[in-house]
């Protein structure tokens, strides 16, 4: 297993206790600019799906498209966001994303065809990273490429363990320790919604239904800023976001028990001020135990 970061900084913590169920501050609003997510989720063959979800009012969902044998069947059992971005040398994309098959991850790449389907010619493959996952239930990786070239890229890794441990990794040349937190074992769902050259932030709620904005510094020692930005509402789902317009973000609420969405235009983040517009029911189920987002290969979110 490769290192896991030692240092615990910030007592960020979020509550353990159920909070009460009161209904997220969000109203319907015709005004929400059309602003799209596109879900991704494995399903139990091994397959990974495409969906395109638009805030139109009501939402809108596309056709979803399977692309079949990217898994072994029922390997998988954590995802982060995958890339899909278009390749000139094929009429399909290019993918690539992080996944935790049994006690390992890995990261898994390949090309598709114009039929959604693995290109033969580019199938890609699996490269294992280490092992030693078995305590965490939410990995996610942060990709900031500036518009600057002059900038470096920047990526960090995040693993949220059973205990509450919040892990970062920074992607270079390999894995490195980056710090970690302790308070989180309340968090259920996290989902990006900023990454900048100084920070990432995560809006997670809580399995008492309770939603924070997680920002985190990319200096060290590792010090995350929580921020609650309703006191509850948000119980039983999965979050899944993607920018709308300059500075706010869509959000799909993914209800585990029910497998129906609803989205959300969310204002830029600034905790109990935020603006939450309820845009409405996903006319679509999502049935799949994981889910996860397709971002394209420059991502600029800037929700908070």
């Amino acid at each position: 297993m490769f290192r896991q970061a030692t240092t615990l900084a910030g007592a960020a913590v979020l509550a353990l206790t159920s909070l009460a169920a009161s209904p997220a501050a969000a109203t319907p609003s015709g005004a929400t600019a059309a602003c799209m997510v596109n879900v991704g989720s494995v399903t139990g063959d091994g397959g990974q799906t495409y969906r395109t979800v638009t805030s139109t009012t009501p939402p809108t969902a596309g056709p979803q498209r399977t692309t079949t044998g990217v898994f072994q069947p029922g390997a998988v059992r954590l995802s982060s966001t995958f890339i899909d971005s278009a390749n000139p040398m094929v009429p399909g994309s290019a993918r690539n994303g992080f996944v935790v098959i049994g006690d390992s991850l890995y990261t898994r790449g390949y090309t598709t065809d114009g039929s959604d389907q693995i290109d033969p010619e580019f199938p890609g493959g699996s490269t294992r990273i280490g092992g030693g996952w078995t305590p965490y239930r939410l990995i996610e990786r942060s990709f900031y490429r500036p518009l600057d070239t002059d900038i470096p890229d920047r990526t960090h890794f995040y693993g949220l363990r059973n205990d509450g441990v919040l892990v970062r990794w920074k992607v270079a040349n390999g894995f490195q320790a980056a710090g970690s937190a302790v308070g989180f074992s309340a968090v259920k769902s996290m989902a990006l919604i900023s990454q900048t050259g100084s920070y990432d932030t995560f809006l997670a709620n809580t399995g008492g239904g309770a939603l924070y904005t997680i920002r985190i510094p990319v200096t060290s020692p590792m010090t995350p800023v929580v921020k609650k930005v309703r006191a509850g509402g948000w119980a039983g789902s999965t979050l899944i976001a993607n920018r709308c317009g300059a500075y706010g973000t869509v959000v799909l609420a993914v209800n585990d028990a029910t497998k129906t969405g609803a989205l959300y235009a969310v204002g830029h983040a600034n905790g109990l001020s935020t603006v939450i517009n309820a845009i409405g029911n996903v006319p679509a189920g999502f049935e799949n135990p994981i889910q996860f987002r397709w971002a394209p290969e420059s991502d600029y979110l800037n929700g908070e």
